[in-house]
């Protein structure tokens, strides 16, 4: 089993935030490091999703430009 590079780094979080992350490693039988890592990936993971994509939306408005009576039409 190989094992990801990490880097170190320094923060500062909220008691309640870190006891919350103590008590889900723990609970879990897990690494804090584990779980916080994997607290950080799943908010990236989120971020990432909730903006649409730049082509995405320039289709999207091509789309609605070329077919503009079609969707209204069925709109109705």
């Amino acid at each position: 089993m190989t094992t990801a590079a990490r880097e170190k780094f320094s923060s500062q979080a909220a008691p309640e935030v870190l006891a919350a992350l103590r008590q889900i490693a723990e609970s879990q039988g897990r690494q804090f490091q584990a779980v916080l890592d994997e607290a950080l990936r799943d908010y990236i993971d989120r971020q990432q999703k909730a903006r649409p994509r730049r082509h995405v939306m320039a289709s999207f408005a091509s789309s609605l430009d070329e077919f503009d009576s079609l969707y209204r039409e069925l709109a109705k």
